[in-house]
């Protein structure tokens, strides 16, 4: 299995970026796919997830009304508006092997495969 994660870049403040999360090996549709982030010094946080393709999306209170998830089959997108600086950090895509229940849907423990990051860098 895998994740392959694209689109990452440098952008000004304000700008958009797209991250789309290719998934290979095995079929991910009823299971859910999730972004998280990680900046130098940090910890590996929760941005997105969104259990299957037009299911119940999920995000972090500092990326919500900014941040899109979306998914298509194998596939699952960050829509990203209004970048901020605080958004610079290392972009991972995640996919659980089976479903989640509610509360371990932003536990990053919870999930079973990962991409190999893609940096996003906002500046100001």
């Amino acid at each position: 299995v895998q994740l392959q994660a694209s689109g990452g870049g440098l952008v000004q403040a304000g700008d958009s970026l797209r991250l789309s999360c290719a998934a290979s090996g095995r079929t991910f549709s009823s299971s859910p796919m999730g972004w998280f982030r990680q900046a130098p010094g940090k910890e590996r946080e929760f941005v997105a997830a969104i259990r299957r393709s037009g299911g119940t999306t999920h995000y972090a209170d500092s990326v919500k009304g900014r941040f899109t998830i979306s998914r298509a089959m194998n596939t699952a997108y960050l829509q990203m508006n209004s970048l901020k600086p605080e958004d610079t950090a290392v972009y991972y895509c995640a996919a659980a092997a089976g479903t989640l229940i509610l509360s371990r849907i932003r536990d990053k423990d919870a999930y079973d495969y990962w991409g190999q990051g893609t940096q996003v860098t906002v500046s100001s």
